[in-house]
């Protein structure tokens, strides 16, 4: 079903002047929505016999990346079926929007798995925990970012070793947190759902034994190291009275002066889309090296570039990303051909910022050539959960966290009140998508074997650069 669902203020971009429907009215009309889309028949994944294999949906992402780049992506993916799914998100978008949906259509995070919460810092230098990866991030079914969660929780759990009855119960606890936490919200003042966040205390206190709690301390300490000043000694090394940034190829290269030099005039221009106050104060660093650095798994092969920045003295640094945009995966689901976004980066950014409650105050736009980016700051206090460390029993706390911020970021933007009233108070949903994780999780497991064959084949080049 493709209807998209516009209710009032709740569920899109209402007029002051126009009234909106009241909160009972779109929660029954949530509820209306069982009869059109049944939350038992989330349970069920059969691939279709006319699915798209994973090496075609591989080579229609590798279009338009650095070609030396893709053997550094496929050696990413090939090494578990976990690190498989984190690359693709494209797959996963195709598969599901086969699949019955509700047709309530908030602002998603397009990619929402484990490894996309994370530790970031406020405005305020305070360490927040959040949704982080937004590059996928568009208007589209709320049902995919919660079956691609659960399905991450399920394939990390097996990844780890436990029993499928343990998997299964972490996706329970998954999908109950963001149930619970959609119908709270749902009851909340539209501003009020604004400012909900979670901080580092109510993390631990959220968890219920001593090993998430363990691997949150770990994290908080280690996101609180990666500062700027920090990364100086790790990225850079002393160059004619400054610093420059440290090649590592393929991992960090150093870009020619004509590129350089475009990348550098795109920052003149992004500094145009920060607010008035961020931008006199970047004005006031100076450019010293750029270099394009490979990032993440889905993204390898994209264009991301590190500059470092200087301000008064040689201590004072600012490190900027710039990571190329391109249009998500799920916007062909939604809009089929036509572009709904001119800028990609601005998508990223405005997106970012609708479903965090707080943002990189130095997040912006920019095109160099004609490719369009988003910058961010590099070393901001970011940092992640290790998936690796976690018990059965923490996974679950874990996955619990992940899905109460889903669901505080889906009703930041849109529908919560239409969403929880087809959720529901009863366990029919937690089980469906139980049932769908465990068996979706089979299918990722048979990609990635499909992947890893193509490579002992030699269909495809792969490298082990880290």
């Amino acid at each position: 079903m493709n209807t998209v669902l516009d209710s009032g203020p709740d569920e899109g971009f209402a007029s002051l002047r126009r009234p909106g429907r009241p909160r009972k009215e779109r929660y029954e009309l949530g509820r209306s929505l069982r009869e059109r889309a049944h939350r038992s028949e989330m349970a069920f994944w059969t691939p279709p016999a006319d699915r798209a294999g994973v090496l075609v949906h591989l080579a229609e992402a590798h279009t338009g990346r650095v070609s030396w780049l893709i053997p550094v992506r496929i050696g990413r993916m090939v090494a578990s079926p976990y690190a498989f799914l984190r690359g693709s998100a494209n797959v996963m978008a195709d598969d599901f929007a086969a699949l019955p949906r509700t047709g309530i259509n908030p602002v998603i995070c397009g990619d929402a798995h484990l490894g996309n919460f994370g530790f970031y810092a406020s405005p305020e230098r305070e360490l927040v925990f959040d949704l982080n990866d937004f590059d996928e991030a568009h208007p589209g079914a709320w049902e995919w970012d919660l079956r691609r969660l659960v399905v991450s929780v399920h394939v990390a759990g097996r990844q780890n070793g436990f029993r499928e009855s343990a998997c299964a119960e972490a996706v329970r606890h998954c999908v109950a947190e963001y149930r619970e936490q959609i119908g709270h919200l749902a009851e909340q003042p539209l501003l009020a759902r604004s400012f909900e966040q979670l901080d580092v205390d109510r993390l631990r206190q959220a968890a219920t034994g001593s090993n998430f709690k363990d691997s949150v301390s770990r994290a908080a300490r280690r996101a609180r190291r990666r500062t700027s000043d920090r990364a100086l000694p790790r990225f850079t090394e002393p160059f004619h009275g400054t610093a420059r940034l440290i090649e590592e190829p393929p991992l960090i290269t150093r870009l020619s002066p004509a590129d350089r030099d475009l990348v550098g005039e795109a920052l003149d221009g992004y500094l145009n889309t920060l607010p008035p106050h961020w931008a006199r104060i970047l004005a006031g660093y100076r450019i010293v090296d750029i270099a394009h650095k490979v990032v993440g798994v889905g993204s390898v092969g994209l264009r991301a570039y590190v500059a470092l920045c200087e301000g008064s003295s040689p201590d004072d640094v600012v490190f900027l990303q710039l990571k190329q945009a391109r249009r998500s995966v799920v916007a062909r689901h939604v809009h089929g051909d036509s572009a709904w976004h001119r800028h990609q980066g601005q998508r990223v950014v405005e997106y970012q910022q609708a479903l965090q409650t707080v943002s990189d105050p130095l997040l912006g736009w920019t095109t160099v050539g004609e490719r369009q980016y988003y910058v961010r700051q590099f070393r901001d206090m970011k940092g992640a959960i290790v998936v690796d460390d976690l018990s059965a029993g923490a996974l679950s706390d874990y996955a619990g966290i992940c899905g109460y911020l889903l669901a505080k970021s889906h009703a930041r933007t849109s529908g919560a009140s239409m969403i929880a009233g087809y959720v529901g108070s009863s366990d029919k949903l937690d089980e469906a998508l139980s049932r769908f994780a465990r068996t979706y999780a089979d299918q990722v497991e048979s990609d990635h074997e499909t992947l890893v064959s193509a490579v002992r084949r030699g269909l495809l080049p792969t490298s082990g650069a880290a």
